[in-house]
């Protein structure tokens, strides 16, 4: 039977309709199947309490690229980003503030409260981390080299040398240390307060269940600055109506192109031919109600253990690529939550400050110190949940006035650490409610308004993520980032660049290249080879 479609794409997450959007563009016919009833993925909105909505998981736009910004004509199909301008503010237990706006100089000013010898350090720490993190957006902007890989793959070695060997001695240093590094080990050697090393630790451990000090933690505080908005390397920005504005803005960019995208359709298997490892070929996928997609291609957007052994012949794979799919890490140690606020949360260490509000369209960090984050991780290894967790808030009403009545107030909160598997063999369908009265317990205990300002709330432990979202171990980047997991070693060494044993099998999702967070570049690197592979008539 002929194929009905050139390609299905499995999952409507932003990487999959990256995927199809460019897909359709390059003129395939695309077909996108998604197992919930609603396209998004984690990049959704929804109203949690009547009246209030706001990002389910994702919650902040930064790592979107700017080229699937532009070549998906998003912002014709109603995606507006605005600017975060107030930065980071850590308020903490002892009642001072950490404010670090945007910009270095001021940050470096409001950082001499508690250190001098920091304050002049932090303008070369932000310059370096803005410098390293566009050379990573540069070599992230396409597949890297694949192990073994052929001529091609040297050649793509050769231009990621080049791409290098342009920093300056000095920053290559530092993109070295970046790459390998514990973030706690870093943070030392460039600052002597808490303050800021607990404000930029947790950027090494957002959505990454280790400790301060694990080796190549670094990263995850690199990764999370090669984004941009508005040309600013490191900034962060909302969309207005929530994340979930950028996949609707997604899904009606690739129908315009001639995608058809179809939800309430998980896929059960993906449909192949062939008997044995490396000598399989996708044909389509199978629905759960028994329905048959046959196509010439099958792009992926699942997380890669998912797929490799749940949904594919493991009599394809060869040994060692099985082996590493079913020991593929993944474990954020995320809590999730939004609260419906009848009013914004009254900080202490706000109190006597003019206009507190304009410290809230930020960031807003509850992480004091290093031995907090480790004290933290370790009540999650034994405990199960930190019993002082690491909280960090954002509240996009105050950008935003879609999201809220007039007067109250959305906040998300993304908070670490909570080990997916529970101690005792417990669920956390049993202890969610009690966890998050400790997160609640955590802010209001800096903000005395807070509890009582709840109108309502919406919980996502890991494993509601988990069982929501395919997110296996409730990891929110499909593969945790740790060293043996990312760049040409990702999804496993020698298919980095979004191909699988399976010929006609891609992987289009965040288990690929560059890794987890709405950038989109997954879905647009994997839809390049796939055009590619097209006209080279490889599938």
């Amino acid at each position: 039977m002929d194929p009905t479609y050139d390609i299905v794409v499995i999952g409507a997450g932003h990487n999959g309709l990256t995927a199809a959007g460019y897909l359709a563009r390059a003129g395939h016919s695309v077909k996108v199947v998604e197992a919930r009833e609603v396209v998004g993925g984690a990049a959704l909105t929804e109203e949690f309490h009547p009246g209030f909505r706001n990002s389910v998981f994702s919650y902040v736009v930064s790592l979107l690229d700017p080229a699937v910004i532009r070549d998906l004509e998003l912002a014709r199909h109603g995606l507006t980003i605005v600017p975060r301008s107030s930065g980071h503010v850590n308020v903490r237990p002892d009642g001072r503030l950490l404010a670090l706006p945007r910009d270095p100089e001021a940050a470096a000013r409001a950082l001499a409260e508690f250190s001098v010898k920091d304050a002049k350090a932090y303008p070369e720490f932000d310059r370096r981390l803005e410098e390293v993190g566009a050379a990573l957006r540069g070599l992230v902007s396409a597949p890297p080299p694949n192990i073994g890989g052929g001529l091609g793959d040297l050649l793509t070695l050769a231009l990621t040398g080049n791409a290098l060997r342009k920093l300056s001695p000095e920053l290559q240093g530092e993109f070295a240390k970046l790459m390998t590094m514990s973030i706690g080990d870093y943070l030392d050697e460039w600052f002597e307060s808490e303050a800021i090393k607990g404000d930029f630790g947790f950027e090494g451990v957002i959505g990454n269940f280790v400790g301060p000090y694990q080796t190549g933690s670094a990263y995850v505080l690199l990764y999370h600055v090669f984004g941009q908005v508005e040309g600013r390397t490191g900034a962060w920005g909302h969309a207005i109506g929530g994340m979930g504005a950028i996949t609707q803005a997604m899904a009606r960019s690739a129908a315009a192109a001639g995608a058809e995208i179809e939800t309430s359709a998980p896929v059960v298997e993906v449909l192949t031919e062939g008997g044995h490892a490396g000598g399989g070929r996708a044909k389509g996928v199978v629905l759960a109600d028994g329905r048959v997609i046959r196509a010439r291609a099958v792009a992926s957007n699942l997380n890669p253990r998912l797929l490799f052994t749940r949904l594919v012949d493991p009599g394809l794979l060869p040994d060692d690529f099985a082996r590493r799919m079913n020991h593929w890490r993944c474990k954020s140690g995320t809590f999730r939550m939004n609260v419906a606020l009848d009013e914004l949360p009254a900080f202490t260490c706000l109190a006597d400050k003019e206009a507190p509000e304009r410290y809230l369209n930020g960031t807003i960090n509850i992480c004091p110190s290093l031995d907090y984050i480790q004290a933290a991780y370790d009540d999650a290894v034994q405990l199960g949940w930190a019993r002082k967790p690491i909280v960090s808030m954002c509240i996009p009403s105050t950008l935003d006035d879609t999201l809220a009545p007039p007067g109250k107030h959305v906040m998300s909160l993304f908070c670490q650490h909570f080990n997916p598997d529970l101690p005792d063999g417990r669920s956390w369908d049993d202890v969610r409610e009690e966890v998050a009265d400790v997160i609640v317990d955590t802010v209001d205990a800096l903000a005395p308004n807070f509890k009582r300002a709840i109108l309502g709330r919406q919980i996502n432990s890991p494993l509601d993520i988990e069982r929501q979202l395919g997110m296996l171990g409730g990891d929110i980047f499909h593969g945790a980032l740790h060293l043996d997991q990312i760049y040409a070693l990702r999804p496993a060494p020698g298919y980095a660049d979004h191909r699988s044993p399976v010929r006609g099998l891609y992987v289009c999702g965040s288990g690929a290249p560059p890794g987890g967070g709405v950038s989109g570049l997954p879905g647009r690197n994997a839809a390049r080879n796939i055009i590619r592979d097209f006209r080279a008539k490889r599938v």
